[in-house]
């Protein structure tokens, strides 16, 4: 942002000191302009002649009226207005007040729209220029009173033509944040679109071939022990199906992917007997971690294995991120009757740390937590310790858990074989 525009900005925020400054800045102006004779022997002559004290007061008053200008556009307009319109009559005509009356006839023609602009500076012109003309100590001819209706007339002109400017530019912008939300909108549905078209032929591929599947297998399970000819034409169906299944999810997946993308994973999901590689990877980041296990070497299922990795992978992750330079962190596993307890506990005291992240609401690394225990039915506690840090205690059982979650099998090497990763 440029100085202009951080001027800009810093006056935009207070306009009534803006008012106010432009109000002292015209009365300057028309009280030296007070002094100033234009019909003086070489032109315009300054020094020849003084305000009086009326018209001195005259032009503090309507500038006075200029600092409510943007509150109050009519009515400002309506006092300069009377005072210019004493001044030109009962006064001194070549005091400059209706300066006064010109700013204010701007503000409302910059405020209001262009058929109330019209009226308003018809009124205006016709009333300060008619006064001056008709009832004014000069000649009806006079430039003072030429100069009353070419001021006025440049004030409304001049107004109008920035409120159609604002206009302009604030339809423009309208316009575009319009085609960006019609752009936006347009970009989700194609991606609806693409998703539900996807999903369709998922569903037919797998629905398809594993039916066939289903029906082969069974056959094949019925004749096994009578009619071996044909449990092995059956088997040879089954493999058929389910090499088409794999040769069309591949097709369909690939469409998905770039060239550039990296290789489906082939290593087995982590557990906790990859917890000291995990703390490694934190202290070679600087991060100081203790681990203390106490678990006796429980098997665990895989589900619950993996959500206790997971788990203090996030916590070390947000210590690491939050708890500030120099903190420590200690992990715990100990195995507590059918339980597994998980805890991680840190002294960060960062700003903005992690000790007072979560009472703003969190982010998504504690509703992951949550949410991964929860899926195998158990409790997540977290929240700030007593003096600095952050405390997370997690508890999971090691035995009952959800039946799909145990049906889940970790495989216990790498899937080197491509026919196994098909997509």
């Amino acid at each position: 942002m440029s100085t202009l525009d951080r001027a800009r900005c810093r006056l935009g925020a207070h306009p009534f000191a803006l008012d106010t400054a432009l109000a002292a800045a015209v009365l300057a102006c028309m009280v030296v302009g007070s002094f100033a004779d234009p019909h003086g022997p070489d032109g315009v002559a300054w020094g020849l002649r003084t305000p009086e004290p009326s018209s001195l007061l005259l032009m503090t008053l309507g500038a006075a009226a200029l600092a409510f200008r943007r509150r109050a556009p009519k009515v400002v307009l309506a006092l300069t207005g009377a005072f210019s319109l004493v001044e030109s009559v009962s006064g001194d005509p070549r005091a400059p007040v209706v300066m006064s009356a010109v700013v204010a006839l701007y503000t409302v023609a910059a405020s209001t729209d262009r058929p109330t602009t019209w009226r308003v500076g018809l009124l205006t012109t016709t009333v300060l220029t008619g006064a001056a003309m008709l009832a004014g100590p000069l000649p009806w001819y006079a430039q003072e009173n030429l100069a009353v209706f070419a001021w006025t007339g440049i004030g409304a002109t001049a107004g109008d033509a920035v409120r159609s400017r604002r206009a302009f530019v604030q339809a423009i912008r309208e316009r575009a944040e319009k085609a960006e939300r019609t752009r936006e909108e347009e970009a989700r549905r194609r991606v609806a679109e693409e998703r539900l078209r996807i999903a369709r032929d998922l569903h037919d591929v797998v629905a398809h071939h594993i039916a066939l599947v289903n029906v082969q297998a069974g056959v094949a399970a019925h004749v096994m022990d009578r009619r071996p000819d044909q449990a092995k034409e059956a088997l040879a169906h089954v493999r058929e199906a389910s090499r088409s299944a794999l040769d069309e999810l591949r097709a369909t997946v690939g469409l998905l992917r770039q060239s550039d993308d990296p290789r489906a994973p082939t290593e087995p999901a982590p557990g906790l007997d990859r917890l000291d590689e995990l703390a490694g990877t934190f202290r070679n980041a600087g991060l100081q971690v203790e681990v203390a296990r106490a678990d006796q070497g429980t098997a665990l299922p895989t589900a619950v294995d993996v959500a206790g990795y997971r788990i203090i992978q996030e916590a070390l992750t947000n210590v690491q991120k939050h708890a500030g330079s120099g903190a420590r962190a200690e992990v715990s596993v100990v195995r507590v009757g059918p339980h597994i307890e998980i805890t991680v506990l840190d002294d960060g005291t960062g700003p903005g740390g992690v000790d007072t992240a979560p009472a703003a609401g969190g982010g998504h690394g504690l509703l992951g937590m949550r949410e991964r225990v929860t899926a195998v039915r158990g409790t997540l506690t977290t929240g700030p310790r007593y003096g600095a840090g952050f405390r997370v205690h997690a508890i999971l059982p090691v035995d009952h858990v959800p039946a799909e979650n145990r049906s889940l099998n970790r495989p216990s090497g790498n899937r080197t074989d491509a026919a196994e990763d098909p997509v």
